[in-house]
């Protein structure tokens, strides 16, 4: 089983093994939950589509998008 250490700073290192198990990557937002003595951190589901800067869309591609995030942050 891998360990890893809490820092001064109270931040703690994925094992290799698991990032590379579940295709965690750089960048990536995590999810933490406590469940009883229990630490569970899983990977934030974003629902919203991102944008990429220098991406060609249509007004309506963009009007869809800006639809679509208000429906999530009113959820």
């Amino acid at each position: 089983m891998p360990v890893t250490k809490v820092t001064r700073n109270y931040q703690i290192t994925l094992p290799a093994e698991i990032r590379k198990a579940l295709g965690i990557e750089e960048g990536e937002l995590l999810e933490v939950e406590l469940e009883g003595e229990k630490i569970v951190v899983k990977r934030l589901k974003r629902r919203r589509k991102t944008l990429k800067l220098g991406e060609r869309l249509t007004p309506e591609e963009i009007e869809k998008v800006i639809e679509e995030g208000m429906e999530e942050c009113m959820q």
